[in-house]
Parts: structure tokens; C-alpha cells; sequence
């Protein structure tokens, strides 16, 4: 197609328009397209950039019933790795937490991040969805108006996009929230004075589920990424870059931060990638604006400790999906202004989780003695304590999301989420 028919053939109208093609904007497009809502996506990169995107993925039992309802479920069932528990080690000892057992049967699937995107984007392109690549200087307008409009260039020609409600779903640098004035939002945010040096090693699974590590040289983490490849992590100086840990440095501080009584090590593998990801809590108030609705990054930033950046993505469009059909189908607001409220009950939980995991797990470097100790001693109640075991699984595996499969009180949208791709199976099966 030449560069001034792709131009053309952008739409001009649209009744929602999505900043950004993450988790958050891709998934919103998909449920709203099941639910019978035009939108188009606007993504500043390109497709093979966020699908190359490495990004762990720790998906709660809610975004896998859900991916699974809305159709995304094939290979994420095929390729992910279900862990049924998570371990603790401290002291030398590793101490198993069986998450299926103390949450009646939920668990967690290892899914990275980017595969998620990789399903998001080919459903949408199956289904002729309008997602629009290397668009630049996005403007949001007239967001407190009925009518908003989205501003942007793409090949070189400014563009201008008519819709009815506008979705900032363009990460904790896009331009959505920027655009509020400061006065209409109020912001809160921790920096830790910590980062994360992450790896990936081509190497076999270390551990059949998550290892959490507390040792006076700080915190470390093995993950599974696939049968062949492992994310490994360790806390650092945020000042950190990649090639102040050269590959022998990183084996031997992993060596002692993951050192056991039973003489657990890991195997050397190579490592082909290293990166430094900070820590910060952030979240701002409220997530709506007018007809501008905030969802995932653009919203809140959690620390990775308590895996709920991608699932709080989810849980965030999930509702917004369904305050949107509820106002084209029925005509009424009252889940739309009730969004904001709702989402961040949710989002509150989920900081207050990552901030105990992360102050109970990792090394502050102006602690003291006593706060070490401290440390061990919530790390010893929590192992000897079925009740704060189970406290801790319930916010790991995390909440169901409302209207989750078998429940009796599924919301209408769910339930067309899964009629609609219940018809499309059958579809395919009699071709």
C-alpha cells in the first residue's frame, strides 16, 4: 500500500479511542470489540517492538480464566507454566507455600508478557481491528467535553481522530495523564532505594516454582520463562547499569544470596540478557477525567515483588470494558463514574501487597541490626502461621475478578464474552 493510501485509510471516527498498544490498551480493544464497541489503538512504536518487548509474566488465576473466555486462551494454556505454590528462603532453608491448597484450588501461570501481546495483536488482526503503529506527538483534546479528540501524526501527516470516550492506556511516560491538569489530579508515589539486575539464562528450570530469596546481601528471585530459558533477578544499586556485573559476578552473588543447608546451586548457563529495572510504588487520583479514563501504567506502578503490574492492567480494562457496554447498551453512566472508585480499591490492595513483600524480602541499606531481624522474624511468622500463609496466597493468586467463570452473579459482558467465542469454536469446528 502506498504511504498516502495508508494514510487515508485511517478511520476518522470512532466511539473509543485507545492510546497505546500494551496489555491494557490491546485487551480493552479485543473486549470491547466482543462487546460489540468500535475503537482504534494508537501505538507510538512498532509491532515488532512490542511484541520483543521481554517483560516477565506472572498471570493471576482472574487474567488467565478471563484471557481464556475472551479467546485468548490456546497457547497460553499450551505454552504456560502453572505453579500451584511459591517458596521462601531465608536462613538457608527454603520454605514452600502452597497456594492451590490455601486458596481453594487457585494458582499462578508463567505467561511472559510479551506473548500476551503477541495473542492480543493477532486476534485483533483477525478481526480487522484498527491498530495504528509509529503514530507520533499524540495530543488528548476536549477530554472534559462529550466529545474528545485525538491529535497525531502518522507517515508525516497530522491526523485527527473523533471519539466519544478516550482510554490512556500509554504507560507511567505516555502523554494521557500529563494531559489532566495538575490541580484535577493528585499524585502518590515511593522511590526505593533499590533496583533489580535481571537476567535471562539459557539454562533448565532452576526450580519447579518461584524461589523468593531474603539474605543480608539483598534480595534475589528465580523464575521459569520456558524449558529452556530462566529469569533470574537480584537487588542492586538503582545507579546500576549492566555492565558493572559482568557474568562472573553475577554467579557468585547469586551463589551466596541462594546458598541452602542442602547445597542448592545453579547451573551456569549463558546469559543473554541484562537489565536494571527500578523500584517505585505510584498511583494518581482519581483514573477519570471527564471522558478520559486511565488504565494500567498510566495509572499506578506497583514493584514487581508481588507480581501485580500486568494483572492490575487487566483488572483495570476488564472493568472499564464493562462500564462502557454497560453505557451502549442500556444508556446509563453509573459504572463509568463509578470506575475510578472501584478500580482503585483494587489497585490500594495491590500496593499495600507489593510494599510488604518488598520491605520483608530485600536488604535496606541503611538498616540496621534490628530491622534484619525484624525481617526474619515476619518471615518465621509467616512460615509458622497457617493463617498468614493463607493471607499471603489469597493476594498472590489475587482477587477474582467480578463476574469470573461459574460464578452465578457473571456479569452480562462476561457471559457474552464467552458466547461469542463459544460460537466462533463451534464455527470453526463444522469448516
Amino acid at each position: 500500500m502506498m504511504r498516502e493510501e495508508l494514510v487515508a485509510a485511517v478511520p476518522l471516527r470512532t466511539q473509543v479511542g485507545i492510546v497505546g498498544a500494551g496489555p491494557a490498551g490491546l485487551l480493552l480493544s479485543h473486549l470491547l470489540h466482543l462487546a460489540g464497541i468500535d475503537s482504534v489503538v494508537l501505538e507510538s512504536r512498532t509491532r515488532a517492538e512490542i511484541e520483543a518487548t521481554l517483560r516477565a509474566g506472572v498471570l493471576e488465576q482472574g487474567t488467565v480464566d478471563l484471557l481464556r473466555e475472551c479467546g485468548l486462551g490456546d497457547r497460553l494454556m499450551r505454552e504456560g507454566f502453572v505453579h500451584q505454590g511459591i517458596e521462601l528462603l531465608f536462613d538457608g532453608s527454603r520454605h514452600r507455600v502452597d497456594l492451590e491448597a490455601l486458596t481453594g484450588g487457585r494458582a499462578i501461570t508463567i505467561y511472559p508478557q510479551h506473548e500476551v501481546i503477541r495473542d492480543l495483536v493477532k486476534a485483533r488482526l483477525e478481526a480487522s481491528g484498527h491498530l495504528l503503529f509509529e503514530v507520533r506527538n499524540v495530543e488528548v483534546l476536549d477530554f472534559n467535553m462529550a466529545h474528545p479528540r485525538l491529535r497525531y501524526e502518522l507517515k508525516g501527516r497530522s491526523q485527527e481522530l473523533a471519539c466519544e470516550y478516550v482510554a490512556g492506556c500509554d504507560g507511567f511516560h505516555g502523554v494521557c495523564r500529563p494531559s489532566v491538569p495538575a490541580a484535577a489530579r493528585t499524585e502518590y508515589s515511593r522511590n526505593y532505594p533499590f533496583g533489580w539486575f535481571g537476567i535471562l539464562v539459557r539454562a533448565a528450570p532452576y526450580s519447579q516454582e518461584l524461589v523468593y530469596a531474603h539474605h543480608e546481601r539483598g534480595f534475589s528471585l528465580v523464575s521459569t520463562r520456558s524449558t529452556t530459558v530462566q529469569r533470574l533477578y537480584l537487588q542492586c544499586d538503582p545507579a546500576d547499569r549492566a555492565e558493572d556485573w559482568p557474568d562472573g559476578r553475577v554467579w557468585a552473588e547469586l551463589d551466596q544470596r541462594l546458598s541452602t543447608r542442602d547445597g542448592w546451586t545453579l547451573a551456569r548457563g549463558e546469559i543473554f540478557q541484562k537489565a536494571v529495572i527500578a523500584m517505585r510504588s505510584f498511583v494518581v487520583e482519581p483514573m477519570s477525567y471527564g471522558t478520559l479514563h486511565l488504565a494500567g501504567d498510566a495509572a499506578h506502578i506497583v514493584p514487581p515483588t508481588g507480581a501485580k503490574g500486568l494483572n492490575l492492567a487487566v483488572a483495570d480494562v476488564h472493568l472499564l470494558a464493562a462500564a462502557l457496554a454497560e453505557r451502549y447498551t442500556t444508556g446509563k453512566n453509573d459504572a463509568l463514574h463509578r470506575y475510578s472508585a472501584t478500580a482503585l480499591e483494587r489497585v490500594w490492595a495491590a500496593e499495600h501487597f507489593s510494599w510488604w513483600m518488598t520491605a520483608m524480602l530485600h536488604r535496606f541499606w541503611d538498616d540496621d541490626p534490628f530491622g534484619r531481624r525484624m525481617q526474619l522474624a515476619q518471615l518465621r511468622r509467616v512460615i509458622g502461621s497457617t493463617a498468614l500463609q493463607t493471607a499471603l496466597a489469597e493476594q498472590y493468586v489475587g482477587a477474582p475478578l467480578p463476574g469470573r467463570a461459574g460464578d452465578q452473579n457473571a456479569s452480562p459482558l462476561r457471559q457474552r464474552y464467552r458466547t461469542l467465542v463459544d460460537r466462533a469454536d463451534s464455527h470453526a469446528d463444522s469448516l
